[in-house]
């Protein structure tokens, strides 16, 4: 058994910390980050693992600052072995990455997609396959020793709802036969690396300019979590939820024909106007000026 603490935000970190929980080396205390305002009302929302955590009955804590004085002497106390990061969110810098053995759980084959958005990245680009790495967090992003890896395919038809839960079941089974075995790490090499930019407004709006193959594979990329968006002629945008391959080398501009919408050669299948509720293009199409 290892002793363990756990860091993390999203709903991957609280997968991977529900499998940690079941296990030998369950954490003596979870650290996320403080809950925030989210939603239309602005509600305060607590992050997923602070949830998970609550739900598993585990010692919680939610620091302003991980980094502080205060947050660094609660993992202390909680005496860990190893502390297991996972999507925190928030840069963890010295001393605390010296004080303890901190093993980060990272959804892509490293050196290739080092960042923020490793998942939604590596579909987006077209990759064929791409995995979970257990690795030893140092200074540098993602860029640490590896100790463990291994590969997941990406089918066709993946979005990242769908590929998402094969990474958590993978990067879990790594990580507990890290703790297990404790293999030995080695460096990443420098040749093939890429960086994966967190998402912005412009990744998620779909170019005209670009194949259908293209954009379908942001819209997949982004569903059902931050979800694509096409351009409409007034300047506002339409949710994108769902797509299909058509012609896959040909674009062009956001177009009606009878109660089919299309993006070049991509079919809107699913979408959501601004501040409405998804509904079948076909719908969208009888209620609103064709595009």
């Amino acid at each position: 058994m290892t002793r363990t603490v756990f860091l993390g935000t999203s709903g991957f970190a609280a997968a991977i910390l529900t499998r940690l929980a079941d296990s030998p080396h369950r954490p003596q205390l979870v650290v996320t980050r403080p809950d925030r305002p989210a939603g239309r009302g602005r509600k305060l929302s607590a992050p997923p693992v602070a949830a998970a955590a609550r739900a598993l009955d585990l010692a919680l804590a939610q620091p302003e600052k991980v980094n502080d004085e205060d947050a660094r002497a609660q993992i202390a106390a909680a005496a860990p072995e190893a502390v297991i990061v996972c999507a925190f969110g928030a840069l963890i810098r010295e001393p605390l990455l010296s004080d303890f053995e901190l093993l980060n759980v990272h959804p892509s084959p490293l050196p290739r997609w080092r960042g923020a958005a490793p998942v939604e990245r590596a579909i987006m680009a077209g990759d064929e396959e791409t995995g979970v790495c257990i690795m030893r967090l140092t200074a540098g992003l993602d860029s640490g020793p590896v100790c463990l890896m291994g590969r997941e395919p990406i089918a066709a038809d993946d979005t990242y709802g769908t590929l998402t839960p094969r990474l958590q079941e993978l990067g879990a089974e790594l990580l507990l036969r890290v703790l297990d075995e404790r293999p030995d790490c080695a460096e990443q090499v420098e040749q093939g690396v890429t960086y994966a930019e967190k998402i912005g407004p412009a990744d998620r709006t779909l170019d005209p300019a670009a194949t259908a193959a293209v954009n379908d594979r942001v819209v997949r990329a982004l569903t059902p979590h931050i979800g694509a968006r096409a351009e409409l002629t007034d300047g506002g945008f339409l949710g994108v939820l769902r797509a299909a391959v058509r012609e896959p080398d040909v674009a062009g501009e956001l177009r009606a024909e009878g109660d089919r919408l299309l993006l070049g050669g991509l079919e809107l299948l699913e979408v959501q106007p601004a501040g409405g509720r998804p509904m079948d293009a076909a719908a969208y199409l009888r209620g609103r000026a064709r595009p």
